[in-house]
């Protein structure tokens, strides 16, 4: 695995005030810029690319929703190489009116792992009273934690840490892991 998805621990930021559509920069431990995402504004179906920089001439990966609209909505992770599927992410529809809950699915769409968001009494005042009170999410494979996402607060720059734990690499690709928190990035994000 190359070194943009060979780390442990990243940062993704976006900017909470930008014209049309969204930035995502996701940096190393080291602070060094390893991937680039720019997100079309009034796209009726969520495509977001992932680049090596901000020049955007080296597309990585590619995560893209199945429908326009959909209530549990599912999207493909693709290599931009190959154009093979390395799996995808499901939002539990129903599940995550309360409390966020994902699934990871492997390449033939079978459920792989969950990501699920820490705290229920948190997401409720987060839904209901303020969304001032930052997210973390756990995520897990056949019992066993593998990624933390964390949300670090600031009204201006949306941050969310992901820390794979020792051994994730060989349970799950990490391209899934890191275009799983540019995806909470941008939808959860979004709805804070």
């Amino acid at each position: 695995m190359d070194d943009a998805f060979g780390q442990d621990q990243y940062l993704i930021r976006r900017k909470v005030f930008t014209f049309l559509g969204a930035k995502f920069h996701v940096y190393d431990a080291a602070g060094r810029l390893v991937l680039f995402s720019k997100q079309k504004a009034f796209k009726l179906k969520e495509d977001i690319r992932i680049y090596t920089d901000e020049s955007m001439s080296q597309e990585r990966l590619t995560i893209k929703a199945r429908q326009i609209i959909d209530f549990g909505a599912a999207y493909d992770v693709v290599d931009a190489a190959s154009g093979s599927k390395i799996g995808a992410l499901r939002r539990k529809g129903w599940s995550s009116i309360l409390r966020d809950s994902w699934e990871f699915l492997d390449a033939s769409d079978r459920p792989v792992g969950t990501i699920q968001e820490d705290s229920a009494v948190l997401a409720l005042v987060r839904r209901f009273l303020t969304n001032l009170i930052p997210q973390s999410y756990h995520a897990a494979v056949q019992g066993k934690e593998i990624v933390r996402y964390h949300q670090n607060f600031n009204p201006f720059v949306f941050k969310l840490r992901v820390e794979l734990q020792p051994g994730a690499k060989e349970i799950l690709d990490p391209r899934l892991a890191i275009a799983a928190g540019i995806l909470l990035a941008a939808v959860e994000g979004r709805q804070g």
